[in-house]
């Protein structure tokens, strides 16, 4: 089992950072794919980025490429999500997910462990 825990979330206006953090802990967490997704209110869940469980290959949604940047220590099982230029249409729960694979994919269906979501608000 895998048990994720992300963290900071918070509000921040148009054109400021934020940088969540997706604690792991479990088995062999430092080699697990991890995906950050992320659902706005009345909205499905969408892709945002994923990093493969040795860091080498990430994807990100179009949408955030050049915004935001995925990476991992996998010493501290820890995966980082630094977004930068955030705009209003980025409000929205973000969630961590870890794949039992080391590879990743941007589809929800590939993940099999899901954080609890922390809440990002950009206002205008």
């Amino acid at each position: 089992q895998v048990h994720l825990v992300e963290s900071g979330g918070g509000l921040v206006q148009a054109g400021g950072s934020l940088r969540l953090s997706c604690a792991a802990s479990g088995r062999t967490v430092s080699m697990t794919a991890t995906g950050w997704f992320r659902q706005a209110r009345g909205k499905g869940r969408e892709f945002v980025a994923a990093v493969s469980g040795y860091g080498g290959t990430t994807y990100y949604a179009d949408f955030v490429k050049g915004r935001f940047s995925i990476s991992r220590d996998n010493a501290k099982n820890l995966v980082f999500l630094q977004m930068n230029s955030l705009n209003p249409a980025d409000t929205a729960v973000y969630y961590c997910a870890a794949s039992r694979s080391v590879y990743p994919a941007t589809t929800d269906s590939h993940y099999d462990y899901w954080g609890q979501g922390t809440q990002v608000t950009v206002s205008s």
